[in-house]
């Protein structure tokens, strides 16, 4: 009796700060976290090192231009008193026009390719092979047989664009089909369901998430054949008037360019960053 009463004092007594269950804590996984602090602080060190490389001389102007003759250069351009006498909103509303114009028929005709290719051995044996062949083809590499085809006129910029967006458009769309698991399409087949309702409720909701991230490579893959698009008896646009300035040297104004293109291809980034996570919240927490 002695003995149990010791031990039911023993056990009413609190246990030790060390013995005691901690809080259980969420763990992050590896690379996750925000990183906005981190891309302001690189960008900003990244302007430093141009601005003191053009102070110092550290490169001839016609090489590295500074970060003040770049600005001036884009005044200029938005006041219509560069190559050309068009302004800056008209080279960029021809550019937007070719590349999302494209886009758009991409997602439009490269999606249901893709999907169709990753449910079907018939279809897929019939474009992998067509698509894995001028995927990795630069495009200037078929840009003559474009003119041939199409012409000079906007139709041949659109379709130069096109191809550079379809193939990985249909890629990630196939590979998104073919991530979907074998027990969801099991349980919904046990259900009743028929070919339409599996590809509708259990296909696509799986493929969602590489399909909006092969718009995100496609729209950066557009932008970055803009200017061999825009190489074919081209007017105005963003690439024309790199391509022009690079004639005459102008350095200022290829660089101010350049920038313009990939400030407007980050925005679209981070615009396609929010509708991922607005219409596939669950990506990245299964």
């Amino acid at each position: 009796p002695a003995a149990s009463g010791a031990s039911a004092k023993a056990a009413a007594r609190p246990a030790p700060k060390s013995a005691r269950a901690r809080p259980t804590q969420g763990h992050r996984r590896p690379g996750e976290g925000p990183t906005t602090t981190i891309s302001i602080a690189t960008v900003a060190v990244l302007f430093l090192l141009w601005w003191a490389a053009a102070r110092l001389a550290w490169l001839p102007p016609l090489v590295l231009p500074s970060p003040a003759s770049v600005w001036d250069a884009f005044i200029a351009a938005i006041q219509g008193q560069g190559q050309g006498g068009k302004p800056l909103l008209e080279h960029f509303l021809w550019s937007l026009g070719r590349v999302f114009g494209a886009f758009a028929l991409a997602c439009i005709t490269a999606v249901p390719v893709g999907i169709l290719m990753g449910v079907s051995r018939t279809l897929r044996g019939i474009f992998d092979p067509l698509i894995e062949f001028y995927r990795p083809l630069p495009p200037l590499a078929y840009l003559p047989l474009v003119i041939i085809w199409f012409g000079i006129e906007e139709t041949s910029k659109v379709v130069l664009i096109y191809l550079a967006c379809f193939a990985p458009l249909a890629v990630a769309a196939r590979a998104g089909v073919r991530s979907v698991g074998s027990e969801q399409i099991d349980a919904i087949l046990s259900l009743g369901a028929n070919r339409w309702q599996v590809i509708r409720h259990v296909v696509l909701p799986a493929a969602l998430p590489d399909i909006l991230t092969g718009m995100r490579i496609a729209i950066g893959f557009g932008w970055t054949t803009l200017v061999a698009a825009e190489m074919v008896a081209a007017t105005a646009g963003l690439g024309q008037l790199v391509l022009n300035a690079s004639n005459f040297l102008r350095t200022d104004v290829v660089v101010m360019g350049i920038l313009v293109i990939g400030v407007v291809a980050l925005l679209f980034d981070l615009l396609m960053r929010r509708i991922e996570g607005w219409a596939v919240p669950w990506k990245g927490r299964m």
